[in-house]
Formats: structure tokens, C-alpha cells, sequence
């Protein structure tokens, strides 16, 4: 889309040249006739046309440029739009570009994710259950921990309770397709502030 604005574009300023090219050509028409530009008087004091100039060249000339600048300005609009365009299609390419690489970034490190838990247990109603995690999930990285500094149940114990009322990111692997969810630990009905059960994985 962006190469036909650009195409586009270029037609549009071939044709100003060719604009400025001609009014420049009329100009010199009215230059040669004793240098009248578009407002002198074509008439003497008798009222009779000068007989100095050719008036009906002169007439001619200042109608062509008047027409040729009102071309030039409908023109330069146009082009003048047609780069907006150009530089919007530019940042929405480079935008969509960022975001695939940040997906792309994203999906190669939760891919070397390795799961450390897994999901024992999810109790009808608990911040688990309405964060969406179920039986069997393997978690591969909860909050800021991951396989890599995990060490025992301890550390989730401690993540929980600093994030009380703050939404975690849980990226889960379930089905052979990872997921993140948004687990918030807050106090409930239940034991804990999760409302569920996970044990390392052997």
C-alpha cells in the first residue's frame, strides 16, 4: 500500500514541475511585455489599450497563471497528504514490526521456560479458581520465579504474600500450549490466599 502512495506522490510532483515549468514560461511572457506583471494597467490614460504591450498576450498570460496557481496549490495539498500517508503507513509498519518481535521475544523465552510445579489442587470460588488455573496445570514461571531460582515452596510462599491484592503473572503450561494468567492472592472464604494446592514437580 505504502509503495502506491509513494508511486502516487511522485506522479504528483512530476506534475507540479511541470506546473512551475509553465507559469515560469507565462511569466516570461509578461517580463518581454515591458516587464507588466499581474495587476499594471493594460490601458492608457485615454483609456485606450497601451500600445506598448500586446495586451491580448498579456491577458492570456496573467489568465494561464492565475489558472496554473490555483492548479499548484490544489496539487501541493494533495502531495502534502499523500506523505502524510506515506509516514503513517511507515510507523504502523514499524509499530506492527516491534510488536511481532516482542511476540516473537516473548514465545522463545516462554518456550525455554521448563516447569518446576505443577497444580494439585483448585478450590470452586478462590482467587485460582477465578485466575482460571486448573488441576494439572505445570507452572513455568510464577511472578519472578522461574525453574531457574526456584528453590522450594518457601519462595512462592514469600511471592504471595508480598503480592497480596496485586495481580501476578502465572504463565502455565497446559495441553502441551502455554498460557499466562492473572492471579491476584487476596483473602477469601478459604484457607490461604490462593485457594489452591501445588506440589514441585519430581
Amino acid at each position: 500500500m505504502a509503495e502506491v502512495s509513494m508511486k502516487k506522490v511522485k506522479e504528483l510532483m512530476a506534475k507540479k514541475d511541470v506546473i512551475e515549468k509553465e507559469i515560469k514560461e507565462f511569466q516570461d511572457v509578461l517580463e518581454s511585455q515591458k516587464g507588466v506583471g499581474m495587476h499594471e494597467k493594460l490601458i492608457d490614460d485615454d483609456n485606450y489599450p497601451r500600445s506598448d504591450v500586446d495586451v491580448y498576450a498579456v491577458r492570456v498570460a496573467r489568465n494561464r497563471i492565475i489558472c496554473l496557481q490555483n492548479d499548484h496549490k490544489a496539487l501541493m495539498k494533495e502531495i502534502e497528504s499523500g506523505i502524510h500517508e506515506i509516514h503513517a503507513q511507515a510507523r504502523e509498519e514499524k509499530e506492527n514490526e516491534k510488536e511481532q518481535q516482542e511476540v516473537k521475544t516473548k514465545d522463545g523465552m516462554e518456550s525455554q521456560l521448563s516447569a518446576f510445579l505443577q497444580v494439585d489442587s483448585v478450590v470452586e470460588g478462590s482467587p485460582s479458581s477465578q485466575a482460571g488455573l486448573k488441576v494439572g496445570d505445570h507452572i513455568l514461571k510464577f511472578g519472578s520465579i522461574t525453574g531457574d531460582n526456584f528453590h522450594d515452596l518457601q519462595d512462592i510462599a514469600s511471592v504471595v504474600q508480598h503480592s497480596k491484592g496485586t495481580p501476578l503473572s502465572v504463565t502455565v503450561k497446559r495441553d502441551e500450549r502455554t498460557q499466562t494468567l492473572s492471579l491476584t492472592p487476596n483473602i477469601w472464604s478459604g484457607r490461604g490466599l490462593l485457594g489452591c494446592h501445588i506440589v514441585p514437580v519430581k
